[in-house]
């Protein structure tokens, strides 16, 4: 009887050793984690191209509404996200600007004499044409559908830090979408027409700066051509009334 108690408990110790280091460190199943939970940390990786970092899911409402505005702002229509925009992500993204915009030296072998301006609307460019074959382009904004226009007039004025007068359709029609204008407004830097304007014929356009710097590049104005502040500055001091101005 004690020798089979004797053989019991030798067994139980037996059993009692732990696993081998080969058991120990074997193989095991592989971790899965939720992509809610992987996702803010692995956008901050970088997307390498070709390598899926993490799957999509179905968004929710907060994050949709982020990305609404990041594609209005940005005028594209990227996928949204799983992380949610900030606010000040947001802010950000709205001041952007494409820096082929800024002005810089391109050549030109049109048919146009040199100190004639010339508008790409479809572009969204202002080229001065300078001597030598060069032109100096500048990235404008323009008209928004519907208010597209082409022609060509002469600088018929200048001013710096314009007054604004919304035309009555102007006002009329933004008065429907709830948004009321001023009858006037003086020049100064919140005001629409920016640092300086130059007046086109006798049409209500004009080639303007902006308190928007962003929009540069875009179609959103009612038909006026308008450019960065420090740029306009810079085209208002190089022309004169007379200069003439061909809009394509």
């Amino acid at each position: 009887m004690k020798r089979v108690l004797l053989l019991a408990a030798a067994a139980m110790l037996v059993s009692a050793v732990p696993a081998s280091a080969n058991d120990r460190y074997g193989e095991r199943p592989p971790v899965v984690v939720s992509p809610d939970l992987s996702a803010p940390w692995v956008i901050q990786l970088g997307n390498k191209p070709g390598r899926v970092l993490f799957k999509s899911r179905k968004a929710f409402p907060n994050e949709v509404d982020a990305s609404r505005n990041v594609r209005r702002l940005m005028g594209g229509s990227d996928p949204v996200r799983t992380a949610a925009v900030a606010p000040r992500e947001t802010r950000a993204v709205k001041r952007n600007m494409d820096p082929l915009y800024l002005p810089q030296e391109v050549a030109y072998d049109g048919a146009e004499q040199p100190g004639t301006i010339i508008i790409d609307t479809t572009r969204n460019f202002l080229f001065y044409v300078e001597d030598g074959g060069k032109a100096r382009r500048y990235g404008v904004g323009t008209g928004k559908p519907g208010f597209e226009w082409a022609g060509t007039h002469k600088v018929t004025r200048k001013a710096e830090w314009p007054g604004w007068r919304p035309p009555s359709e102007m006002i009329a029609r933004e008065r429907e979408k709830g948004r009321i204008l001023p009858e006037y407004m003086p020049g100064g830097p919140e005001n629409p027409l920016g640092a300086r304007a130059l007046y086109l014929g006798s049409t209500l356009y004009r080639i303007h700066g902006t308190n928007q710097p962003w929009t540069i590049g875009q179609f959103v104005s009612s038909g006026c051509i308008r450019m960065r502040n420090e740029d306009v500055v810079e085209l208002y001091e190089r022309v004169g009334v007379g200069t003439k101005v061909v809009v394509m």
